[in-house]
């Protein structure tokens, strides 16, 4: 059976978008093309905001998995926090809108420019991961005459069962801090006078169809809240991370974790810990969703441009390429494919599906059988995470043009990058 999608299916023999049939998008902005549906995404966002109504609790979404502006925008307007990585993000959110008091700014590498600027804007908190972070941190507040709102990223060395290099919360992994040093950490932290400390923050990894890990690493964080109460050091908020995978349509696939579900029972164990040891006093949480609000939002479209048969393997060659979409070639990850107007009458064959890049790792599909000739348009699907914003130049590739569709109504929200604007700015010498 296809992989098609609540918001992406066939109507008539031709896949839609909501109700815009793919051909005509390709006839107007031609391929490779990312096409998003504004449906799709206003449901995954709502299906987290749904479970965590009623309650203080807050929906950063993890504006790495795709930072469209238009994307950011339309989260923003539904009420939406932001989890950052970069001072660029920052300024991508500050660009749509967004409040600075619901932006939490992640990552292992923040620069003192970085720091600086959201310290300028009052972001709510900077998830803090080293030592040595927390002391840069505090000297930057200091010479802005400011007090940092801080959390430690902590590290419970929870196995999240995902690809190696999605796996964030093992002792091997570059982010956070030891479960083991935490203490210490925290201790160091309120010590230090330009740092306020907030609360509490774990992502032990993404793509994850199964939430006994991410269960797990609560209860490691609910362990340590409670020794930090003993000294005094009160935390404000615990943040639960990102991770709940979807559903990419490969045969076998285990089906994600309902978010509803995940939320609920991630209440439920907060909700009678509050009540056992601080007399049901409440304790913010925050979520940072990437990949569960947009992965399924969105497809690639891409055009066949040759079909070459070989002894040993099969190629269907298309438009599209590792720098279009990085996942496949990087994390051998696995993505479904469908035909825009599936064809009648010609065979069908098995195909690895390729690009053009001058790279044997330039697959974006491996033995998948498929009717297609030359000029048949072929959709990578649930790609709207980690497409674009994984994308590269490549082989002076212009990156792909982007489009929301809204019902029937088509919006440009990405023009595609033209080979001469990617060498505008490089100078020759003589």
């Amino acid at each position: 059976m296809p992989h098609t999608t609540p918001h992406f299916s066939y109507h008539d023999g031709v896949l839609h978008a909501e109700s815009t049939p793919l051909p005509q998008v390709v006839a107007e902005y031609g391929t490779p093309l990312y096409v998003y549906s504004k449906a799709a995404l206003l449901g995954n966002f709502d299906a987290y905001a749904d479970a965590c109504s009623g309650r203080d609790a807050l929906v950063c979404y993890a504006m790495k998995a795709n930072s469209n502006l238009a994307i950011l925008d339309i989260l923003a307007r539904r009420g939406a926090g932001f989890d950052i990585v970069s001072g660029g993000e920052l300024l991508r959110v500050l660009a749509v809108g967004g409040d600075p008091q619901k932006v939490i700014f992640s990552g292992v590498g923040k620069s003192v420019e970085e720091m600086r600027l959201a310290l300028s804007h009052d972001i709510l908190c900077f998830n803090v991961e080293s030592i040595a972070e927390l002391h840069r941190l505090n000297e930057v507040a200091g010479s802005m005459g400011k007090k940092a709102r801080i959390s430690l990223r902590v590290n419970p060395n929870v196995d999240p069962k995902t690809h190696p290099y999605i796996a964030t919360g093992l002792k091997a992994n570059k982010f956070g801090v030891a479960f083991d040093d935490a203490l210490d950490t925290y201790r160091a932290a309120a010590a230090l006078p330009h740092l306020e400390v907030a609360g509490i923050d774990c992502h032990i990894g993404s793509q994850l169809l199964d939430d006994a890990p991410l269960l797990e690493a609560l209860d490691k964080l609910i362990e340590l809240i409670d020794d930090l109460a003993l000294e005094g050091i009160v935390l404000h908020h615990l943040d639960m991370g990102g991770g709940v995978g979807i559903n990419y349509g490969e045969v076998g696939e285990a089906p994600p974790v309902p978010v509803s579900d995940y939320l609920g029972r991630v209440f439920r164990r907060i909700d009678a810990w509050r009540r056992e040891k601080y007399d049901g006093a409440p304790i913010k949480v925050i979520f940072e969703p990437g990949r569960s609000i947009v992965g399924d939002t969105g497809v690639l479209l891409t055009t066949v441009e040759y079909l070459k048969k070989g002894d040993e393997k099969n190629f269907c060659i298309v438009d599209a390429a590792m720098n279009d979409l990085m996942r496949p070639a990087l994390y051998q990850a696995w993505m479904g494919v469908q035909p825009v107007q599936p064809r009648s009458g010609v065979s069908a064959d098995l195909y690895d599906v390729v690009g053009p890049v001058c790279e044997s790792g330039d697959w974006l599909a491996r033995d998948r059988i498929l009717s297609a000739e030359p000029g048949d348009v072929l959709a990578i699907m649930s790609a709207g995470a980690y497409g674009l914003t994984m994308a590269s130049n490549y082989n002076t590739r212009g990156r792909a043009a982007e489009i929301i569709v809204d019902g029937g109504t088509v919006h440009l929200v990405r023009e595609r990058e033209q080979p001469v604007q990617l060498f505008a700015q490089e100078k020759v010498i003589r």
